[in-house]
């Protein structure tokens, strides 16, 4: 048959008798001149005009400007492709049907097809390009098309072809889409006005893309694109050569910060509050969020309507090339078209009987379907993004304004404002992910249901009847999980705690052999942990079971039925059988989703509730100068030309949006008074006055002091007077400042015209540094300098004034180095000091200093009083306020404040307190009892300091000798192989760690592994199986139903019907036992994966535990608190958690995705060649998938620590923050945290559409290829019931790909947390055995407190040099010893080599004739005491403090209470000795934990007692007693006292003065202070 454009079947194709343009073949010539003329003229442009410019480097994308119409234009031509393909079809379907080829039916349609193509790739090349003269051909294009496709038109009008003729329809659509497109044309013509007019409009792009720093490119790239994602190709792929840091991913665009939709959402909550008329009524921020963000929720919902609908496709398609098929097989297919014109004409009934056509259409549909998922998900997850900012943004606002009294009353708990960041705001966010579905579901529902009653009749509402009876159970097993997620929750908070405090005391756990005791505590915690865990594995694999066995049931349901229900003639078909299986499939999913939709639904009220609870709670108190002025609303900030830096386009407004204008200054009469209070009585949130009848005044430029007795109110009055408290009556003045300095604030903010001391002073801000240092999460100079510029004189005076510089050469970055809960850990005393001179650098008028004394020593003390207070800080004339013990610095102050019980007990000079009360005066002298001489510069007594020092040098020492803690995050690979050439490392970074995964596995024991394998496999063999024995079935049905017409005539049809039918029936048995299998093995399967997953989870924790409970002190020096807490709470949450379902889901996929291949290629051989290519694609897309993933997820995780530390660190330092007036600074902190943060999850979100788009594209492909296998070999004689088969099972691949990818990433992410757990499994143990059995021991060991040391060397670690010496001492017993010397002399490391708490490796100890070293450890510790500097108080009843093991009746521990000066207060306490103590102690004061420490020490009645320096942070009055105290209730004991202060032991039997390990001085006090040249001596007198 010769090719032919007009084809030759009549002779008169080409003649034009009747007119040219009644040549219907002329017409369809005439057609293809606009497509040719466009192709022409763009060709040359594209390759001349951008193949020189694709060699450059890409575009740069500040030329990204859209034209207008961009988007409809997009639509419209992919439309116009659609069109076209249909156009195709419709003409090649035709042509079959014609005696010789007409190429006019088809041929000028395919070239519309190109020519779209072409127009679409042209015209985003003149965008990017920004060219807009070069439209003027597509105008022309459009002008020619329309004008061609209208004539043709108008010629089907007039020789009758009607719109019951597909090609009619099809041209008018044509028309319309051309003339619709050169309608968009001529409005960028108008618009741009690039042709025709004078002046072309001048455009600039989009802020964002000026601003080079935004590389999240969604929002600004074309819709293709948009919808592909094919903007992240560069990133993903560029993940595998270098991993993704954050600089890759660059900022956010604007409309996406949190500050934009924090505006946004504010506005709308205040527009409620002010349109509300009951005042008392808190706004509603459910109407506010659908206020802000409702309009993207709607298109995002009408995306999902779009996905939904076309899902349906799928199955309809099935069921019609099935049934087609049959016909083709039993030759029924004939052509019905008429002619016309002398060419056929189909209606669109016919073209939809073509099998090719249907998987044509089917490919289409598949393609579109996920893409309008993918894109509703993206909305969603973006709008939820957005939303989470918002609420961030609202509750840091919030939190800088809560009432202090909310936090110290525990009404506002960190715990719970952390809950608020981490937890609630996510809830929202992932219920707005899942709002959607609320709405789609419904509709999917209903329209599966109804479809399935149209394939099958009532017996499909069977079926639906089981899936809904089904639903509400699995509802219930939801709310269930639920629940006991809650309860886990709860249990492992506790647990955290738990071992938060026993990692934070370790020390003393340790040596009062303690760590089983509490240890047993945390365990048995675990086990409730682990019995609600237990119940949740039980309730999330009955989910899973449910799952998977709903279908299964459904489908049997709905068959049985339809076999017994039905007669011979409307037997099952293939087609119909097919059909409703994928719709099944289809109606599980929105089922099973709606169950955890409901659940978030649920949790998204109760976290609004919390919230609004939150932002409705008390915040500071309005009638103090806080809050003078209204806040500066927003208008005014746009006004102020000062409040924006052009450079940074929008530079975060926030802290005029809502900071209030600072505070109100309230004349006074006398100007030299800085602050004044006038009958003050201050509150902590109940209504009786901590402070009452408060009447002072604080001098300006002078040394004021604050002192009194411990707990008498001395913090409160800083507190009162920087309004934190709640003001009962009364009031409180601040002194003005001279006009000249009064500037507006938002331009002392803004302008860097004003000279840096202006901006500083005028701000009117107080350095305070509160009694417990705060430090943030940053650097040494961070913390210091604390936001204002760096200063390097001033810094280094700070520095040397208190003390600072040897610590921070210890340091292993220098003052560079991150400190604060994740930084290093540092000791009290540093930490103190580093808040000391925070207050001291920062430039205002008044410091307020809360005791920086309290935990320092003599030295340090004295030096930051001379060189900080005295001379730096009274130098510049600051006002200073003091609150101290140090009573011997009174003659310093330039005015006393001496406060009692809460009120002012005296007030002045130091001299008129000589005159008026001289009785306070000379209690003061007593206990002034040592003189304030001028150091003496040349020596240097150890202190507590240098013991700090030392604790630090230790642990970096350590860290040099051996690597062996390394950074965390540096897996092994990555060490190993730095020097590697790049490949290795990026073939290393994509594979998967089947090691650990296998160490995971084993840990879970081997039975349930063996048992969880078996299973899985056997259900799937089943699911195969029963889908093979329905093809069977319904083939051989059709078989009987076409063999029973063929012989109507002949036999006698009744019998053979019955016959059939018992046939028919006979498959219903076999089809029951392999359902009701199929579902007792999902059962089977969900159990052993959840429960291999918690069999693992329990032996990981309880060996982590075991393992670092045991570990030497030595570990807990070198490696950071931070990171063994993470081992046990995020790692071990996603072991008991996450890693399960990963698992479960993981293998599932994978199953699924094999056995429908293999079932494909079971039944079309042919598809195994095509299989190969995919694979290969398939393969490239996850390998580079995982790895960007795996990035993207670290940069989340990474960038959520900060955010999350960042809140919890403002609610902790809330009243340093309001003091410095520093909330700008930090609210603009937060926005860039949560910013980071939030790029990072839309990349990350990005990534994950990017895979599922590509991985839906190959999943369409695999059924268009299988489909069009199937209809290839069905002419070789292939069952339809196989087809139907076959082609079920490649959708189901759809579904599953993206799943198997996305696991995959998911488990290699969450094994790095077994990884890391198993890290620590490798650390040794300390001997616990010793070499003398426990019953040797005699029970009343030591009964003396005999002490020999023997030439005693004791290191830290084998690796390090030892620091004692060949030590040797005598102690007899009863002897009150006292130790001293210089820094690193080795005394704290005596005492602990009592405990064997250090490496001996040579001599030895021998305490009452037994050496210590052969003893068990728990023996030995638990029968000497020792008191330690640091006091350390557990969370719990005072009880438990003193005696955790329950030892001793309450005589005893009254009697040490009364020893410790404690048994008045815990008397009046509620509750008595079973009050309670918070976490840390922190409802005592620093003195009183300290108090409780000693009495801790006397009730364990052991003959020796050390004390390591117990009396730093205690008053004298107070010490003094005690003095006394030990020296009479310990009158018959051994007492080791290591002293910082010598008078301390001037009273001992025997003083030993250490230098470098060894003994350098032993004897009586008195020689040796006859002896002028000892060391002693010289200590003595430096301490005088």
């Amino acid at each position: 048959m010769a090719l032919s454009f007009c084809g030759n079947d009549l002779n008169d194709s080409y003649s034009v008798e009747n007119g040219v343009l009644n040549n219907p073949c002329f017409v369809d010539a005439l057609n293809l001149v606009p497509h040719v003329f466009l192709l022409f003229i763009t060709f040359p442009i594209l390759f001349i005009g951008w193949g020189s410019q694709s060699s450059k480097v890409q575009i740069h994308h500040n030329t990204w400007l859209h034209f207008p119409g961009h988007n409809l234009r997009w639509i419209l031509t992919f439309t116009l492709l659609f069109v076209h393909v249909c156009e195709i079809a419709e003409g090649i379907v035709s042509n079959t049907w014609m005696k010789s080829n007409h190429l006019h039916l088809f041929l000028p349609a395919f070239m519309g097809f190109i020519a779209a193509t072409t127009s679409v790739v042209y015209y985003h090349n003149i965008e990017t390009a920004n060219f807009p003269k070069l439209l003027l051909a597509l105008f022309i294009y459009w002008v020619l098309a329309f004008m061609t496709k209208f004539t043709k038109l108008l010629k089907f009008a007039d020789g009758g072809v009607t719109a019951y003729d597909l090609r009619f329809c099809i041209t008018a659509v044509l028309v319309v889409l051309y003339g619709l497109l050169m309608a968009v044309e001529i409005n960028v013509i108008r618009v741009r006005k690039y042709v025709f007019f004078a002046t072309p409009q001048r455009v600039k792009p989009p802020e964002d893309l000026q601003d080079l720093g935004v590389r999240f490119l969604q929002p600004f790239v074309n819709l293709l694109s948009k919808a592909t994602y094919w903007w992240m190709n560069p990133l993903i792929m560029g993940a595998h050569k270098r991993p993704i840091e954050l600089k890759k991913i660059g900022k956010l665009p604007i409309a996406m910060r949190a500050l934009t939709n924090y505006i946004r959402l504010k506005d709308a909550y205040e527009e409620q509050r002010q349109n509300s008329e009951d005042l008392e009524k808190s706004p509603s921020i459910w109407r506010s969020m659908y206020r802000a963000f409702g309009r993207p929720i709607l298109l995002s919902s009408t995306f999902r309507y779009m996905a939904d609908l076309l899902g349906f496709a799928g199955p309809l398609c099935i069921s019609g090339i099935v049934k087609h098929l049959n016909k083709t097989e039993d030759g029924e297919g004939t052509q019905t078209g008429e002619l016309k014109f002398g060419v056929y004409f189909m209606s669109s009934e016919q073209l939809l009987q073509n099998t090719y056509v249907l998987a044509v259409l089917l490919f289409l549909a598949l393609v579109l379907q996920r893409t309008f998922l993918q894109a509703s998900y993206y909305v969603t997850i973006e709008t939820g993004i957005n939303l989470r900012g918002a609420l961030l943004a609202m509750i840091y606002n919030k939190i800088l304004r809560l009432s202090t009294s909310n936090m110290s009353m525990g009404e506002m708990t960190l715990g719970q404002i952390s809950n608020l960041v981490a937890i609630e705001t996510n809830q929202l966010m992932w219920f707005l992910f899942l709002c959607p579905n609320l709405w789609a579901m419904p509709v999917q529902i209903i329209m599966g249901v109804i479809l399935l009653y149209y394939l099958l009749g009532a017996s499909a509402l069977v079926g639906a009847l089981v899936i809904v009876f089904l639903a509400p159970i699995q509802y219930l097993i939801a709310t269930k999980l639920a629940n006991t997620q809650k309860s886990s929750l709860d249990y492992s908070t506790d647990r955290l705690k738990k071992t938060t405090e026993i990692l934070k005391g370790i020390k003393l756990l340790k040596l009062y052999a303690w760590e089983n005791i509490f240890c047993d505590s945390v365990l048995e915690t675990r086990g409730k942990e682990l019995t609600s865990l237990r119940t949740f594995a039980f309730y999330t694999s009955m989910s899973i079971f449910m799952n998977a066995a709903i279908p299964i049931a459904a489908v049997l349901a709905t068959f049985v039925t339809h076999a017994y229900m039905s007669d011979i003639e409307s037997m099952l078909t293939p087609a119909e059988a097919f059909a409703s299986l994928a719709l099944f499939h289809i109606l599980v999913t929105p089922l099973f989703l709606l169950s955890t939709v409901v659940r978030f639904a649920v949790k998204a009220l109760v976290s609004v509730q919390k919230l609004g609870e939150f932002l409705q709670s008390e915040e500071i108190g309005d009638d103090s100068w806080r809050n003078g002025d209204m806040p500066v609303s927003l208008d005014a900030c746009k006004k102020h030309p000062g409040a924006r830096n052009r450079k940074q386009p929008m530079r975060y407004q926030m802290d005029n949006y809502e900071q209030p204008l600072r505070r109100q200054l309230r004349p006074t009469e006398t100007e030299d008074v800085a602050v004044k209070v006038n009958n003050g009585y201050f509150t902590w949130g109940s209504n009786v006055s901590t402070l009452s009848d408060i009447n002072i005044r604080i001098p300006t430029g002078q040394l004021t002091m604050i002192v009194g007795q411990v707990g008498c109110g001395k913090s409160s009055l800083l507190l009162a007077m920087l309004g934190e408290m709640q003001t009962l009556s009364g009031k409180v003045y601040w002194s003005k400042l001279p006009d000249s300095e009064m500037l507006p604030d938002y331009i002392s903010e803004y302008d860097s015209d004003f000279s840096h001391e202006e901006r500083s002073k005028n701000r009117y801000s107080v350095a305070y540094a509160a009694q417990k240092s705060w430090l943030l999460n940053a650097t040494v100079e961070e913390n210091i300098t604390f936001g204002i510029p760096f200063n390097k004189q001033r810094y280094k005076a700070v520095i040397d004034a208190c003390s600072l510089q040897p610590d921070i050469d210890l340091l292993p970055f220098g003052d560079q180095t991150e400190i604060g809960e994740r930084g290093i850990n540092l000791s009290g005393g540093q930490r103190q000091r580093i808040c000391v001179a925070r207050a001291l650098y920062q430039n205002t008028n008044i410091v307020f200093l809360d005791d920086p004394f309290s935990a320092l020593d003599i030295h340090l003390s004295d030096h930051l009083m001379q060189e900080g207070i005295l001379k730096f800080l009274q130098d510049d004339k600051r006002t200073v306020v003091l609150v101290t013990h140090k009573l011997q610095y009174l003659i310093h102050a330039d005015w006393i404040i001496a406060m009692k019980g809460g009120s002012v007990l005296r007030e002045g000079t130091l001299k008129d307190i000589q005159t008026h009360d001289v009785e306070l005066y000379e209690h003061w002298k007593t206990l002034m009892n040592r003189q304030d001489q001028e150091l003496e510069k040349d020596t240097d007594v150890e202190s507590q300091t240098t013991l700090e020092r030392k604790t630090l040098r230790r642990a970096f020492y350590s860290r040099e000798a051996k690597n062996q803690i390394d950074d965390e995050d540096e897996e092994e690979e990555e060490e190993e192989d730095e020097d590697d050439n790049m490949s290795t490392t990026t073939s290393r970074r994509s594979k998967i760690p089947w090691r650990v995964c296998w160490g995971y596995l084993s840990s879970g024991g081997f039975f349930l592994v063996f048992l969880m394998v078996t299973s899985k496999l056997a259900k799937h063999s089943v699911m195969v199986a029963i889908d093979y024995w329905l093809a069977a079935w319904t083939s051989s049905a059709l078989n009987d139903s076409s063999s029973y017409s063929t012989s109507n005539s002949t036999t006698d049809n009744s019998t053979l019907g019955k016959m059939n039918n018992a046939e028919h029936l006979a498959y219903v048995p076999v089809f029951i036992i392999l359902c009701g299998s199929g579902i007792f093995l999902c059962l089977i399967t969900s159990l052993s994966v959840e429960f291999l997953g918690l069999s693992a989870a329990t032996n990981l924790h309880h060996n982590l535990l075991n393992k670092i409970i045991h570990a030497p002190l030595r570990f807990f020096d070198i490696t950071p608190l931070g990171q063994i807490l993470n081992r046990f709470s995020a790692d071990t949450n996603i072991i008991d958690q996450h890693i399960p379902p990963t698992l479960e889901s993981l293998t599932r996929s994978t199953l699924l995705c094999l056995s429908a291949i293999g079932v494909i290629a079971f039944v079309t051989p042919v598809f195994l060649i095509a299989l190969l290519p995919l694979a290969v694609a398939f393969y490239f897309i996850q390998k580079y998938f995982r790895v960007a993933s795996k990035d993207l997820q670290d940069l989340d995780d990474s960038t959520q620590l900060p955010l999350l530390c960042h809140f919890s660190e403002t609610a902790e330092g809330l009243t340093t923050i309001r003091a410095f007036r520093h909330e700008a600074r930090f609210k603009q902190r937060m926005l860039e945290l949560t910013d980071t943060n939030n790029t990072a999850y839309l990349f990350l979100s990005a990534a994950n559409r990017w895979l599922e788009v590509r991985t839906d594209y190959l999943g369409a492909v695999i059924v268009l290829t299988a489909a069009l296998a199937a209809i290839w070999m069905s002419s070789y004689g292939l069952q339809s019931g196989l087809v139907g088969l076959g082609l079920t099972y490649a959708l189901t691949v759809t579904n599953y790909l993206n799943w198997v990818v996305r696991n995959l990433a998911d488990l290699e992410v969450q094994m790095a947390a077994v990884k890391k757990v198993n890290s620590f499994l490798s650390t040794e143990s300390e001997n616990y055995d010793g070499s003398i059995d426990v019953s040797q021991v005699p029970e009343d060991w030591p009964q003396h407190g005999e002490i020999k040391i023997q030439d005693l060397c004791v290191r830290y670690d084998p690796m390090l040099k030892p620091v004692l010496k060949h030590v040797n001492a005598f102690i007899n017993p009863g002897q009150k010893v006292g130790i001293c010397g210089r820094t690193g002399s080795g005394k704290s490391s005596l005492s602990l080599a009592f405990f064997n708490m250090v490496d001996v490796f040579e001599g030895k100890i021998i305490i009452d004739g037994i050496d210590i070293c052969k003893l068990p450890l728990q023996t030995l510790r638990s029968r000497l005491s020792i008191i330690l500097q640091d006091p350390v108080l557990f969370s719990g009843s005072i009880r438990f403090n003193l005696d955790p093991g329950r030892t001793c009746n309450d005589d005893r521990l009254w009697e040490a209470l009364e020893i410790a000066q404690l048994k008045d207060m815990v008397k009046a306490l509620p509750g008595g000795l079973d009050a309670v103590i918070t976490e840390g102690g922190e409802n005592f004061s620093v003195g009183q934990r300290q108090l409780f420490c000693l009495a801790r020490a006397f009730v364990r009645k052991s003959s020796i007692l050390i004390m390591d320096e117990a009396t730093a942070s205690i008053d004298m009055a107070t010490e003094n007693i005690l003095q006394k105290v030990v020296m009479t209730a310990f009158a018959d004991r051994t007492v080791v006292t290591i002293a910082h202060r010598v008078h301390t032991i001037l009273t001992a039997d025997l003083v030993i003065v250490m230098k470098r390990g060894n003994i350098l001085e032993y004897g009586k006090p008195e020689m040796l202070m006859e002896q002028e040249d000892s060391m002693f001596a010289s200590f003595v007198k430096a301490d005088m």
